[in-house]
C-alpha cells in the first residue's frame, strides 16, 4: 500500500522501437523495473527484479546482435 498514492514512474522506449508502436516500455523503481505495452499505458505492467531485468535485456540485445 502506497501512503500517498503510487509512485509516479517515467516511463521510457527503446531506441529500436517501431513507429508502428509495436514496443514496450521500462520505469525504473528502487527494487523493481514496471514493464508494459506502450499501445495500452493503462494495462497491466509486468514487474520484474533488476537483476531479472538486466538478464532479459542482455538475452535480447544478444539475439538482436546474431
Amino acid at each position: 500500500m502506497f501512503v500517498d498514492g503510487p509512485p509516479t514512474l517515467e516511463w521510457r522506449r527503446s531506441s529500436h522501437s517501431s513507429s508502428k508502436g509495436q514496443c514496450v516500455e521500462v520505469a525504473s523503481m528502487p527494487h523493481a523495473r514496471a514493464v508494459r505495452d506502450s499501445k495500452d499505458p493503462d494495462g497491466p505492467r509486468l514487474m520484474l527484479r533488476p537483476e531479472t531485468w538486466g538478464s532479459l535485456a542482455a538475452a535480447i540485445k544478444s539475439h538482436d546482435d546474431s
